[in-house]
């Protein structure tokens, strides 16, 4: 977890240590971007990864809808090893130039976190930060409620006995934070650093992409990505951290 702490902190130091320059300008329409990635090792154990993502914006006066979603599967030694979807959602409405309000809704699928689904649905204010240039960097954050269906799980207890801890579901008061950060290097290659945090008394998951993108012609762009995922509390027989190195092509379009 230290890492995820250090990469959001860092984020945070070079956004404040760069002079001030021209504000960010909001266009209306659509924009956004989409990425495929893929991965695969050879030798001792043979692993093929794949992946789909989208983040796309719709901005209308002082509105602005914004659609996420992102697809992993993966298999090693032919056996499924990652398989996981995530759709997200958020209405901002604009208060100031550097205020606004937001409700957001996500629903994630992971068979390989001991979790049938987790959802959310909450609110509250973000704050983007103006004059950074040549950096971009928006955080928000508020509560909201927030729903685990926790799968059935087969174990054996202390004595070597099986024991069956049935499915449950889990609904509590949760916040959510996000951190979305970017800077640009120079005209073709950017880095960028997004940080999510979703809080409940039971469990709380942190996830973080750290992504270096190069423009390779037009809207084409490669991208070298490391993400990582912390479940605070996962189910008995799940690793509390994920980690994924990925490599991809994105497509970017709008103003962006």
């Amino acid at each position: 977890m230290k890492y995820i702490v250090c990469a959001a902190l860092g984020a945070a130091l070079s956004g404040f240590a760069l002079a001030a320059h021209a504000d960010e300008e909001r266009v209306d329409g659509w924009s956004g971007e989409g990425a495929l990635n893929a991965g695969m090792t050879s030798g001792n154990t043979d692993t093929r990864d794949v992946g789909l993502t989208f983040d796309v914006d719709h901005i209308t006066g002082k509105w602005d809808y914004g659609f996420q979603g992102q697809v992993d599967y993966g298999e090693q030694d032919g056996v499924e090893s990652r398989n996981r979807a995530f759709l997200g959602a958020n209405i901002d409405y604009t208060i100031s130039d550097r205020v606004f309000s937001f409700a957001r809704a996500s629903y994630e699928v992971d068979q390989f976190t001991g979790f049938d689904s987790r959802s959310f649905v909450g609110g509250g204010l973000g704050y983007r930060f103006l004059g950074l240039d040549p950096v971009t960097w928006v955080i928000r954050g508020g509560p909201g409620v927030k729903i685990d269906e926790v799968k059935r799980v087969v174990t054996v207890d202390d004595l070597g006995n099986p024991l069956i801890i049935p499915a449950e579901t889990e609904t509590s008061i949760g916040f959510v934070g996000k951190s979305k950060f970017a800077w640009a290097l120079n005209d073709k290659v950017e880095l960028s650093n997004n940080t999510d945090i979703l809080y409940a008394s039971e469990s709380t998951q942190i996830s973080n992409g750290l992504a270096l993108t190069a423009q390779i012609n037009g809207s084409l762009s490669a991208r070298f990505g490391f993400d990582t995922r912390y479940d605070t509390n996962p189910p008995d027989g799940f690793e509390s951290t994920d980690t994924a190195t990925k490599i991809g092509v994105v497509y970017k379009f709008g103003a962006h």
